[in-house]
């Protein structure tokens, strides 16, 4: 079994009760992707990850400067956002960094209060509290910057009954894959740049109230060539957890300095979906062509009954059929879970995807670390980049 943390270390009860309450969060509202095409990304993300159309903007409905797609699985929404002329300021996001994450919404009892608690304590303001209306009621968003270029947009949303946000309408369209069990968002996990990962988890501290439950450095995180350092930070309620990366001297260049080269500076590293059935979920991702990173070695699941010691005996899943999916697993005092990684999701070697399953666990698989790094090495040797 992984020593990943004891209930004891964990404290998740005593640290959400104790964390500051000035910025109550509710959930992820919404995630938006800049990309060079959201007509195909929308494509691709039903076709290979089972989301469905939800809501559209674009020239149809008067928006004149930039398209977007919203997808929806469970209670996952993306929004995939392009813009129509070259002047827009997205466009220099997208030459910049590639297709990837620029916001993380989150969903807010009172958007207006949230930007100024933000703010007040050192936040900068991407975007001031707005009132948003049409027929069905009105929005209120407001957002700052977080690492590099992202955003956290709060969402305050309780007075309206419309589909999406003002400005967008229902979008339905006769090519609706069927979807792949998908939930919710576990997590999402940005990379910072060298020694930045503690000024970072002092910003969630102070400005968000966050607490850092987790901490990982690179005595843990490691292999023969590489290594990284990771803390995850949590909002009071444990319903937002931002783990954050920066890269750890090693013999050569870890999955974290790749990121940062290739996508020019900080930024969401990956996004954590979670499922009730990995094992069919993976299975229907793998038949629509997502690819993942490759399976450890036979001996990885030859210790798997001594790696969920007592847990072993609750385990429902075959590890047959885990091995043929290169599914990994790992426990900590509280249960085990089940997770995979995705290959990056763009030619670029950046944003990439988490599939998990938790029976129990509160950790993030501490005890698959080092298989799952020397997977990302062989990737990482293919491209030239180790």
């Amino acid at each position: 079994m992984s020593k990943e943390v004891s209930s004891v270390e964990y404290g998740l009860e005593k640290i959400f009760e104790g964390a500051q309450d000035f910025l109550p969060l509710l959930g992820t509202d919404y995630v938006e992707f800049y990309v060079g095409n959201a007509k195909q990304s929308a494509h691709f993300y039903k076709t290979a990850f089972g989301f469905q159309d939800f809501a559209y903007r674009g020239l149809e409905t008067g928006s004149r400067d930039q398209v977007s797609y919203v997808l929806k699985q469970d209670k996952i929404k993306i929004v995939l956002t392009t813009p129509l002329n070259s002047k827009s300021p997205i466009n220099e996001h997208i030459v910049k960094h590639g297709d990837g994450v620029k916001v993380i919404a989150l969903w807010v009892e009172n958007a207006r209060s949230a930007w100024e608690e933000t703010t007040k304590r050192g936040a900068k303001s991407f975007m001031e509290p707005t009132v948003e209306k049409d027929e069905f009621g009105e929005v209120i968003r407001s957002g700052i910057y977080t690492y590099g270029e992202t955003v956290h947009v709060f969402v305050e949303r309780k007075n309206y009954q419309g589909t999406f946000l003002p400005g967008f309408v229902a979008n339905k369209t006769d090519y609706n894959p069927s979807p792949v069990g998908l939930k919710y968002i576990d997590h999402m996990v940005g990379n910072v740049g060298w020694g930045e990962m503690n000024t970072w988890v002092k910003w969630y501290e102070e400005v968000m109230g966050f607490e850092n439950f987790l901490s990982f450095d690179d005595t843990q995180i490691h292999t023969e060539y590489s290594a990284l350092m990771s803390k995850v930070m949590s909002n009071g309620n444990g319903r937002i957890k931002f783990p954050i990366n920066e890269p750890a001297k090693a013999a050569k260049k870890s999955q974290i300095e790749e990121y940062l080269d290739f996508y020019e500076g900080s930024g969401v590293q990956h996004i954590a979906v979670a499922t009730d059935n990995i094992v069919e979920t993976v299975s229907q991702l793998k038949a629509r062509g997502v690819e993942f990173l490759p399976p450890p070695p036979q001996a990885y699941y030859d210790d798997i009954p001594n790696r969920l010691g007592k847990h072993m005996s609750m385990m429902k899943e075959n590890i047959a059929d885990l091995q043929k999916l290169s599914i990994l697993v790992d426990a900590d005092e509280e249960g085990y879970l089940l997770q995979i990684f995705t290959k990056p999701v763009e030619d670029r070697p950046t944003l990439f995807f988490e599939i998990i399953q938790r029976m129990g666990a509160k950790g993030f698989g501490a005890g698959n670390f080092k298989a799952l790094f020397e997977s990302i090495e062989r990737e990482q040797e293919k491209r030239g980049t180790l």
